[in-house]
């Protein structure tokens, strides 16, 4: 056997005990996925663009476990960039070499290759999320976390259902060719020409009215919002016209619920919220809103979402909501 195959060999033999190692670590249930990123065309605003995206979705795939398990995670990387991936909430605990942020405990995934990640979960329990860690590609690559209590316990807030609500953007320009162009110019990064309720911008942007996100919902009922904020920059308050929010959890732990009419979640943030359908049934307007305190240039523009009451009823108009930030702006 020549050096280099003996060289290849202690590697894939190195590979093997680091993972033998880990998965001997794993207290609860493994549970194996795989993100395949790649370029994929959609439609938003009017025009067709291909992002960077996870299964071939905007926003990627929902993960789940409880707490203790383990996830086993396969990186397809089709795209045209090396890229990482990061548990966002996750400790890691003596595993950060699996844990993501580029060239700080890992190296990129070149493209056409793959990487296996280990995440081992500890306490944490609720709502994270994890995405891509390398320039803004984590703006299109992401996905929620949700890390349910173990069997046998419950949920410390009684709810009926539960919801995944993503805040993102869209952006005009190619994510990577942006931070390359305003590193060799010094300028801003471009800003996004629209916000996302779980990848749809909503009823004031041209062309997405159709597509506008409706959460379906039986009056009477208390739903568990887990809302990741995905936005880059920019902090936004959240709120549902004429329903109250009890905040329960953030980023993967529990909280002593507090009631409000509205949130303000920063990037990267994630939030578990109840909301009861105690109003007259009809469709009430969701709405995100950017909280600007800078003379840079920002999106001010405002997605939505519907929460639409099941029900026969008649419906006069759907019922709005002004958030802090100020009034809608309407592209």
């Amino acid at each position: 056997m020549g050096a280099r195959e003996k060289s290849s060999l202690a590697v894939f033999l190195g590979f093997l005990f680091t993972f033998s190692l880990l998965l001997c670590m794993a207290k609860g249930d493994v549970h194996a996925y795989t993100l395949v990123l790649q370029e994929t065309e959609f439609e938003r605003l009017c025009e067709k663009k291909s992002i960077l995206v996870a299964n071939g979705s905007f926003p990627g795939p929902t993960l789940w476990a409880h707490q203790g398990d383990t996830l086993v995670v396969t990186v397809v990387n089709n795209g045209n960039y090396g890229v990482t991936i990061h548990w966002h909430g996750a400790r890691q605990m003596g595993n950060p070499w699996h844990d993501g942020p580029e060239y700080v405990t890992q190296c990129p995934i070149q493209p056409k290759q793959n990487f296996t990640q280990t995440v081992l979960l500890d306490k944490e329990e609720g709502t994270l999320w994890w995405h891509a860690h390398s320039d803004w590609s984590r703006a299109s690559v992401h996905g929620a976390l949700i890390i349910y209590p173990k069997p046998g316990n419950e949920h410390p807030y009684k709810h009926d259902a539960e919801q995944t609500i993503i805040l993102g953007e869209w952006y005009e320009k190619n994510l990577t060719e942006m931070v390359i162009n305003a590193m060799r110019t010094g300028g801003d990064v471009n800003t996004s020409v629209a916000y996302t309720i779980n990848g749809q911008p909503g009823d004031f942007y041209q062309c997405s009215k159709e597509s506008t996100f409706r959460m379906v919902v039986d009056p009477g009922k208390t739903y568990l919002l887990r809302i990741t904020s995905a936005i880059m920059n920019e902090e936004m308050f959240f709120g549902i016209a004429n329903h109250t929010l009890t905040l329960v959890g953030m980023d993967g732990a529990y909280l002593e619920q507090v009631n409000t009419s509205y949130i303000m979640i920063a990037p990267g943030q994630t939030m578990d919220v109840l909301v009861t359908t105690d109003q007259e049934p009809s469709r009430y307007y969701m709405l995100g809103s950017p909280f600007v305190d800078t003379q840079a240039p920002t999106d001010r523009t405002t997605p939505s979402a519907i929460l639409h009451y099941n029900g026969g009823y008649q419906l006069l108009h759907i019922l709005i909501y002004t958030l802090p930030a100020g009034q809608i702006r309407i592209c």
